[in-house]
């Protein structure tokens, strides 16, 4: 499992950062609102957004958050406002809106059901939460998934953290996208500390709730471009190909566009 695409960092840089700023002044708003988790993607994505020079806002948004991704996120938030006069921050702390919504609504699902419903209601908040703060100072909102995420097996909550007005690092590996971190200076505790969307309240990791890693992932997303299938594989090679294909099917109705019941003009 070695196959990687491989791009040219300062290109691609220069790229997204003249691609977000023209869509920004075509769209005629005064920068980016970014939600900033302590993770890889967010931190390229709000440092793409900085080196614009249009404002950018970006956001911690707390719900029973682990301490080490708040410190994380801090960390970034803190580097980026010294590097760029352009960023500025905001805390909102959620987890008392979260706890009030619990109250709100019946728990008489199975626990299974009841976490991920109650995961994704957190990822939801948070979408409300930016779109806020958008709406306050003009800004757009802009999306931290990568590809195998946004494209692949579509681990991203649906009108979660996947509603956003544009994705600016979505054709990008997470392996791209952490050479792309070296390139910016991201700080080092977030480019060595394991992926997770941080929506359980727990040390889970990405690859303990996917069932393979990112690399193993990449490595698939491109096997099944190349029109593979799971007979070309075996042991783990066959596993992780077979974990991709049955995430990338099940959650197709994230990926595709919403279905519309177009009613016949006779």
């Amino acid at each position: 499992m070695i196959k990687k695409r491989t791009i040219q960092v300062e290109k691609v840089n220069a790229h997204i950062v003249n691609w977000l700023k023209t869509y920004a002044e075509n769209a005629k708003v005064n920068g980016f609102v970014i939600g900033i988790s302590g993770g890889i993607d967010s931190a390229v994505t709000s440092t793409l957004c900085a080196q614009t020079g249009l404002k950018v806002l970006c956001v911690e948004m707390s719900i029973h958050q682990a301490q080490s991704h708040v410190t994380r996120g801090r960390e970034h938030i803190e580097q980026l406002k010294n590097r760029f006069p352009n960023v500025t921050s905001i805390e909102a702390d959620l987890t008392s809106v979260f706890e009030t919504f619990k109250k709100a609504v019946p728990d008489d699902s199975d626990t299974c059901k009841l976490n991920l419903s109650l995961a994704n209601t957190r990822a939801r908040l948070r979408m409300t939460t930016l779109y806020y703060f958008a709406g306050l100072h003009s800004l757009l909102v802009a999306g931290t998934g990568n590809k195998v995420e946004d494209f692949g097996v579509g681990f991203y909550t649906k009108y979660g953290d996947g509603g956003v007005d544009l994705s600016p690092i979505a054709d990008l590996m997470k392996s791209e996208v952490y050479l792309l971190g070296s390139y910016l200076k991201i700080p080092e505790s977030i480019l060595k500390a394991s992926p997770t969307d941080g929506l359980f309240g727990d040390d889970r990791t990405d690859e303990d709730q996917l069932g393979a890693s990112y690399d193993e992932l990449e490595w698939a997303m491109l096997e099944n471009e190349a029109g593979k299938s799971a007979n070309d594989f075996s042991g783990r090679e066959k596993i992780v190909f077979d974990i991709y294909k049955r995430l990338n099917t099940i959650n197709q109705h994230k990926m595709i566009a919403i279905p519309v019941c177009f009613i016949p003009k006779e």
